[in-house]
């Protein structure tokens, strides 16, 4: 797999790509395993507080990634001001990503944070949409896909859905391979098949 570059970045432990953090790991899967305890946490505690009538704006974006984090991250909850590449995937440049965020963010408060869309297909390509826009956004230094499932999560908890079923599509790679279509082609099409597939009642 591909690791992420960046241009001089000081988020990274010397030689690797783990991420410097409050606890002084330096295994990567040691660190992989504590951010995914700390997600789960996170899936309890937010779906908690979710309703109708929650506010899914760019600040409740942030938070979710700073809320989840802070106990590992300095960086928790801020957006990157550097340049990131993965593989042949160039993400949204530093300089634009503010303005790119709250255009993105703009729109999906026009669209009450999808409770215009009661049908589910509709509601599916509208959540795959706007996740291509974060996804080729990516705005934080790390755990970027993660958190934004999470964050499609929360929105179709509030939307009634359940949240959306990924276990065919992320070790077979092909939610990689959408996701690389959203950045390079900002093509949704394989991002939507995943999506109308794992999103239910």
């Amino acid at each position: 797999m591909s690791k992420y570059r960046l241009d001089n970045s000081p988020i990274y432990i010397d030689g690797s790509d783990v991420p410097k953090n409050k606890l002084g790991i330096t295994d990567s899967k040691l660190i992989h395993e504590i951010e995914n305890n700390l997600l789960l946490e996170a899936y309890e505690v937010f779906s908690q507080d979710i309703s109708v009538n929650t506010d899914f704006n760019e600040d409740y974006f942030k938070s979710l990634h700073k809320k989840t984090f802070e106990s590992l991250y300095n960086f928790a909850g801020l957006y990157r001001d550097m340049n990131m590449s993965k593989g042949d995937s160039q993400f949204c440049l530093a300089r634009y990503l503010e303005s790119e965020s709250k255009r993105i963010f703009i729109e999906l408060e026009k669209e009450k944070f999808l409770q215009l869309h009661t049908d589910r297909v509709v509601f599916a390509k509208r959540v795959a949409y706007y996740q291509g826009e974060l996804i080729a956004l990516h705005p934080f230094y790390e755990i970027n896909g993660r958190i934004l499932r999470l964050f499609f999560d929360l929105i179709c908890l509030a939307n009634g859905y359940r949240p959306i079923d990924y276990s065919n599509f992320i070790d077979n790679g092909q939610y990689i391979e959408a996701s690389i279509e959203c950045v390079q082609f900002a093509d949704t099409k394989k991002m939507e098949k995943i999506i109308i597939e794992g999103l239910s009642r």
